[in-house]
């Protein structure tokens, strides 16, 4: 029992870390709405520009604004 709930956290703090790893090195990502394609469809069939990303079929990670938010608060508790 116990040294399966260590394996289990061990596999969840690998996984974090791998994650923030990739975050750090590539910190964009496709777009969720358009998939990439800096467009997408509408109810009537039309084709637009995406709103999520402005066209750009790029986002930042959601763990990319964690690290930035950790860097610009300890950036402004320094003295």
């Amino acid at each position: 029992m116990t040294l399966t709930l260590l394996l289990a956290s061990l596999a969840t703090l690998i996984y974090a870390a791998s994650y923030l790893i990739k975050c750090a090195v590539s910190p964009w990502g496709r777009c969720r709405r358009c998939h990439g394609r800096r467009y997408h469809h509408t109810s009537i069939g039309t084709r637009r520009d995406c709103t999520r990303c402005d066209g750009t079929g790029i986002r930042v990670r959601p763990g990319r604004r964690l690290i930035d938010y950790i860097r610009a608060e300890y950036r402004d508790g320094q003295p």
